[in-house]
């Protein structure tokens, strides 16, 4: 692990924490955009932002195949950020949900992106480090409250409000600007201040040996040390009469292998295999259900709530979500902690903290003033984001090594589906 991967950990994690950071936006600008706007299904914007994240992850999934890692690494962030600069000046409803899509597809991007580019240069003995990356998008919710405080709890409409006119109701597009401009300079770091190298991985496939090499020299090079790697080297590993497959159909066809029957069917071989992999899917399929519920309703609740108890002010409800999400930092740091643990490990880790994060909102549900709701939710935020620190690294390690981007595939497209389902419970008349 060299400082060429350090600093590689840090500008992925910008990765990580867009892809918690945009979600938190929709659901801390759906009250203001309501009350603004009036639309007669307000879960729309929700719906949209789903779509875009569902096709962002199959679009750049399948792109950096095709045109490399590096393209796809700072594009993603590059679309969010403009996308979202655009968005503050919305004029209706229809257009603030069309921005929220366009700027989701960069979001989708990230994970499938950044992992894959973080691997590919990540030593064997420093993978846990990939749930380490989980602090970046805990930290994430931090800043997005932290922001979100004084530009919607004192530039929006209150919650009691009989009108709610633009002038009155500026500070969701302050918080949009504010969140756009940090995600450009996000993008900028990556940018300009850090050189990305392509991946020597995507660099093979393509026929391109001696990028590969050249790549593998310079990062050894920022790292202080020498390699002895030669093109020599590479040519020595293909078979007798081996001939790259490099066009874009080739790269296409290596993708789709991903989805592949035979490679599917082999994740259900066996009783103990197909007993994890249906599991895991169910558990990113439900969490694709439940995450953009709990995010897209959290405000609303802690200000109905607090209406209920006397003291639901715009203010004090995202005073509230700040002290929410600050929880998240430690939960993420427990999480890559006990999954070390000998008599813990991930299995426990998750089991543990799935299980509080379900007690925790249950027991929400009997709160009987503002504070104690308040206390609940803290609760909640902490187990879950431990939740997901584990999960995030479990995930991959689950599947076998040949199958297991198609194990991959399978939860991420379980995850987006259900997100994109979750606008149906949303809009159910309860």
């Amino acid at each position: 692990m060299g400082w060429y991967q350090w600093q590689l950990f840090i500008v992925v994690g910008f990765g990580w924490a867009s892809d918690n950071l945009w979600p938190i936006v929709t659901s801390l600008i759906l009250t203001p955009v309501t009350n603004e706007f009036g639309p007669s299904r307000p879960p729309l914007l929700t719906l949209s932002q789903n779509i875009g994240l569902l096709f962002g992850a199959a679009f750049w999934g399948f792109g950096c195949d095709i045109f490399g890692r590096k393209w796809g690494f700072n594009l993603t962030l590059g679309l969010t950020a403009v996308w979202g600069l655009v968005a503050a000046g919305a004029p209706n409803f229809a257009a603030i949900g069309i921005f929220a899509a366009f700027w989701s597809f960069g979001v989708g991007g990230n994970l499938p992106v950044d992992s894959a580019i973080f691997l590919e240069f990540l030593p064997a003995s420093h993978q846990y480090l990939l749930t380490v990356l989980s602090v970046d998008w805990a930290v994430a919710q931090v800043i997005t409250n932290l922001v979100a405080w004084p530009l919607l709890g004192n530039f929006t409409c209150q919650q009691d409000a009989e009108s709610c006119s633009r002038g009155e109701n500026m500070g969701w597009r302050y918080f949009v600007i504010t969140m756009g401009g940090l995600t450009m300079v996000m993008f900028l770091v990556r940018f300009i201040a850090f050189s990305i190298f392509e991946s020597p991985k995507y660099l093979m496939s393509k026929g391109r040996d001696e990028e590969a090499v050249r790549v593998v020299h310079e990062v050894a090079r920022r790292n202080g040390t020498t390699t002895e790697l030669t093109l020599e080297d590479l040519k020595a590993c293909e078979p007798e009469g081996y001939v790259a497959q490099t066009d874009a159909a080739a790269a296409a066809k290596r993708y789709l292998q991903k989805l592949d029957s035979s490679q599917v069917k082999t994740l259900f071989s066996t009783k103990s295999l197909a007993l994890s992999t249906g599991l895991i899917m169910a558990i990113w399929a439900l969490i694709g259900l439940a995450y953009p519920l709990y995010n897209a309703f959290i405000p609303y609740i802690q200000a109905s709530r607090g209406v209920e108890f006397g003291d639901g002010s715009t203010y004090i409800t995202y005073r509230n979500n700040l002290i929410i999400a600050s929880l998240g930092v430690p939960g993420s740091l427990l999480g890559g902690v006990l999954v070390e643990l000998p008599h813990i490990g991930r299995k426990g880790a998750l089991f543990g903290s799935t299980a509080l994060t379900g007690a925790f909102l249950y027991a929400s549900t009997t709160a009987h003033s503002s504070n104690s709701l308040l206390g609940w939710n803290c609760a909640f935020n902490f187990c879950s984001s431990t939740m997901y620190a584990v999960l995030y690294g479990y995930t991959p390690e689950l599947f076998p090594t040949p199958q297991r981007g198609t194990g991959n595939a399978l939860a991420a497209t379980c995850n987006r589906i259900f997100g994109v389902m979750a606008v149906s419970v949303d809009s159910a008349p309860f």
